[in-house]
């Protein structure tokens, strides 16, 4: 059994502790009965100090061969805890091979490690002494061929694509870098505060925001309804008004003739009756199949929150909330894009993180950026160095450099205006770019690029950018022409992080509002922190995704995140 009263990180400790020493312990994974695949070939000595252990293993056959004429197999086994394999070698009286050799067949096995014989890539290998379990695979169903494939492909099974290399380490990386994301906040005195999914406020005032209403399957309901009872015709409300005055004749002729209280009584409740049959009646009779519409316009009041709703395109304007009551804070979660965009940039659900710092001006804004994201490319090299070690080899040679480089170097910073003149100067010796370079255009990411990869040949900081392209919020500067706002641009990806310092202003912010053509009263709870006790507070985005094209070298942001959803396409 394992020790469950030792903490998992002194269990890694006492295994560094023990490796390279022949027969040294192996440790069980927490809550299983099963050891990690990755705690006997990640050691330093590859498992070799562990020759002699019984292990039970469990994992999925990435390839399998019989050999030796079927007198046992050999199995490549793969669970998930690292992108190596551990060869397992079966003999055929343990169990029937042609069930175990498939790709994608899960085992659990009990055996002893050994060593291999010399010559062999294998540091160790399990001799299979009792099958415990066997998930079997038809192989001329499973969808996942042993020949290579490309990640669009993947893309028709997502369900299945995590059991391929390329998917899980992907997988591990985004789990590490996520877990670096609230190791670094937290360690900085940042306070994790989970923002709405659903919002009535428009972040970004882009308008491409997918929209939350109960009002299109209440009116298919409505619709389903009216079509199995139909509503009344006038001659059955005309019919139902009678029945009403006919009661109603009967209780005024009984009071009139002094009846009894019972007679009287009764005669009351049958009218009671009648009338609200009527109402019922009548309330059907309004009943119209579609969306409810009031002045020519869909009727709001009627949906499930009185008002329209949308999925957030961030959560910075509510995280702002808290920043202005504790300080520094972050949010970290999906966000969505109703846009029809079908770049490798681009998804219509992705995932931010987004932290707000008060009393934190530009600069300070510019540094908490930095840090991030310098931390984050340290923690892959120092946490997740075997799978960046696969992803170099299948995808980008330069990507373990190119964190080292941003690890370990500090960024470049430049004015929004400086960046024109280096693009402009660029063009005048013979640059060509697609998009058209002048000030007061939004940097595309051909121009990003060039700036990280070929003028700085590291990441650049680019700050106070014009006034027109940037949103409502941000602080406007004393020439009135541009705003406190900046850019974090990486090789290979451009953009990385949004932010900017807050305007804190409220007649500025107010202005900046009208001028931008947003309505004023979505916004009012938000103007309301500049009413009350406002604060200079400073803020960023970073993309998750792009963070993991930045770090893997992949090229398409479909094949970093899980799940992914865009135009045509929301699998699962």
């Amino acid at each position: 059994m394992a020790d469950h009263s030792t903490p998992p990180s002194a269990q890694l400790a006492q295994a560094s502790l023990n490796d390279g020493v022949y027969g040294s312990q192996v440790l069980k994974a927490e809550f299983s009965d099963r050891v990690l695949i990755r705690s006997i070939i990640s050691r330093t000595d590859g498992g070799s100090g562990l020759a002699g252990q019984r292990v039970r293993i469990g994992g999925w056959v990435k390839t399998g061969r019989k050999a030796d004429k079927d007198a046992f197999a050999f199995l490549e086994l793969n669970d998930g805890s690292c992108p190596g394999n551990l060869q397992v070698i079966v003999e055929a009286d343990k169990a029937d091979l042609g069930q175990l050799v498939p790709t994608g067949t899960c085992l659990s096995v009990d055996g002893v490690l050994k060593l291999p014989p010399a010559g062999t890539k294998q540091k160790v290998e399990l001799r299979v002494e009792k099958v415990v379990h066997v998930g079997t695979v038809d192989p001329a169903k499973y969808p996942l061929p042993k020949t290579r494939f490309t990640l669009e492909f993947l893309r028709d099974f997502v369900h299945l694509r995590p059991r391929t290399n390329t998917i899980s380490a992907v997988a591990r990386i985004r789990n590490a870098l996520a877990f670096a994301t609230h190791t670094f906040f937290q360690k900085h005195g940042f306070l994790y505060v989970h923002t709405p999914i659903i919002t009535t406020s428009d972040c970004e005032g882009a308008g491409e925001m997918f929209q939350v209403t109960t009002l299109i399957s209440e009116a298919e309901k409505l619709e389903k309804e009216l079509i199995k009872n139909p509503p009344p015709t006038e001659s059955d409300l005309e019919a139902s008004r009678l029945v009403v005055k006919e009661k109603g004749d009967i209780v005024s002729q009984l009071k009139a003739a002094k009846s009894s209280k019972q007679e009287i009584g009764d005669s009351v409740a049958e009218l009671k009756k009648a009338k609200e049959n009527f109402a019922k009646l009548e309330v059907r009779s309004k009943l119209k199949p579609g969306i409810p519409q009031k002045d020519g316009k869909i009727d709001y009041t009627r949906d499930f929150f009185a008002r329209q709703a949308f999925l957030t395109v961030s959560g910075q304007l509510q995280v702002e909330s808290f920043a202005c009551a504790l300080s520094s804070v972050y949010t970290f979660g999906p966000t969505f894009r109703a846009e029809h965009s079908h770049t490798s940039r681009h998804l219509a659900e992705f995932w931010m993180v987004e932290p707000e710092l008060a009393f934190a001006e530009l600069e300070d804004d510019m540094n908490c950026a930095e840090a991030y994201v310098r931390f984050l490319c340290q923690w892959l090299l120092d946490n997740c160095f075997d799978d960046m070690e696969f992803v170099a080899d299948k995808f980008d040679k330069g990507c373990i450099n190119r964190l080292k480089m941003v690890a370990s170097t500090p960024f470049e910073r430049i004015t929004y205006t400086k960046a024109v003149e280096i693009l402009v100067e660029a063009v005048k010796n013979g640059k060509v770019f697609e998009n058209k370079v002048e000030w007061g255009i939004d940097l595309a990411s051909e121009h990003e690029r060039y700036l990280t990869e070929v003028i700085f040949q590291k990441p650049v900081i680019v700050y106070n950018y014009p006034k027109g392209i940037k949103a409502f919020y941000m602080r406007l500067n004393d020439d009135s022409k541009t705003v406190a706002a900046m850019d974090v641009l990486v090789p290979k990806v451009g953009e990385l992080v949004g932010g900017s310092q807050r305007e804190e202003r409220y007649d500025v912010i107010q202005s900046r509002i009208l001028e931008m053509g947003l309505p004023v009263e979505p916004y009012e709870w938000y103007l309301d922190l500049r009413r009350y006790g406002t604060v200079k507070h400073s803020g960023f985005g970073l993309g998750f995704e792009r963070m993991i094209l930045f770090a893997t070298g992949i090229d398409n942001i479909r094949d970093v995140i899980p799940f992914p959803r865009y135009p045509g396409r929301a699998d699962l």
